[in-house]
């Protein structure tokens, strides 16, 4: 990693590493070092990913029949899923609209195997120009690490406070699944400006394709700490099988349905 932000003439690790003790206490990292990367410091991001990866110990449970049956489901659930949810989309992205003109879609940079960048998709929650508005709020992070969490975040619309505590904003993703992006289970695909500063043993959680749901998400998602954040992720690496995406899938919707740690 610290070959990767040298190259991109942003930050040293020496510095990325002062910034983030300094940033960090009990709300987190309010201090991100890099908001903006631009394709070169993106792709220097993603191979300094892949090559911190290949010295990884953690081993990747699950062999070519689970990956290819795991692709399948992947493809016929949000198949189906996107042709039933056709006509509430229409309806959530016109409410959207309505109730703060501009795009219902929202989608952003995230990262997934061995750094793969790729846009995740997101019904609009926020303004139209949240993203200029972080370095504003960064300093309102309530995690305890990395990730960034506010309880009362100004970017959030009226209608997106509703669809973000019932998960609602989150179907689009069903997409990047189709598509390839993403599997249904998974770590959760991180943002390039958290990603920088992992450490090693962090960015394992890297090793797999990302996901619309994972241990995380059925535990407390947003009230979980950070660092068992990261270790129910390297947990689900390990032990990944049909059987247990099929117990997260079922575990994901109780939560969803008790509105278990959403924000």
């Amino acid at each position: 990693m610290q070959s990767t932000i040298q190259d991109a003439g942003v930050l040293t690790e020496d510095n990325i590493t002062e910034i983030t003790l300094k940033s960090k206490g009990k709300s987190g990292v309010t201090q991100y070092p890099i908001l903006d990367f631009d394709e070169r410091a993106l792709n220097l991001l993603c191979t300094g990913i892949k090559e911190t990866l290949k010295h990884s110990k953690i081993k990747p449970a699950g062999g070519k029949i689970y990956a290819f049956v795991k692709r399948l489901i992947d493809i016929v659930v949000s198949a189906a899923a996107l042709l039933v949810l056709l006509i509430p989309f229409a309806i959530i992205s016109l409410i959207i609209y309505i109730d703060d003109k501009g795009s219902p879609i929202f989608s952003q940079v995230r990262l997934t195997k061995e750094g793969k960048a790729f846009k995740m998709y997101k019904f609009r929650s926020m303004c139209m120009d949240a993203e200029a508005k972080f370095a504003e709020v960064q300093k309102e992070n309530k995690s305890d690490g990395i990730a960034f969490k506010s309880d009362d975040d100004p970017r959030i619309t009226r209608f997106g406070k509703f669809i973000r505590k019932t998960s609602i904003d989150e179907l689009p993703q069903l997409w990047n699944v189709l598509k390839g992006d993403m599997s249904l289970i998974g770590p959760r695909p991180p943002l390039p400006r958290e990603v920088v500063l992992y450490t090693p043993a962090q960015m394992d959680r890297l090793l797999v394709k990302g996901g619309l749901s994972c241990i995380c998400q059925t535990e407390g998602r947003s009230n979980m700490e950070f660092d068992k954040w990261v270790e129910s992720d390297i947990e689900y690496i390990q032990k990944r099988s049909l059987g247990f995406d099929m117990k997260l899938v079922f575990k994901t919707a109780l939560a969803v349905i008790q509105g278990k740690g959403a924000k």
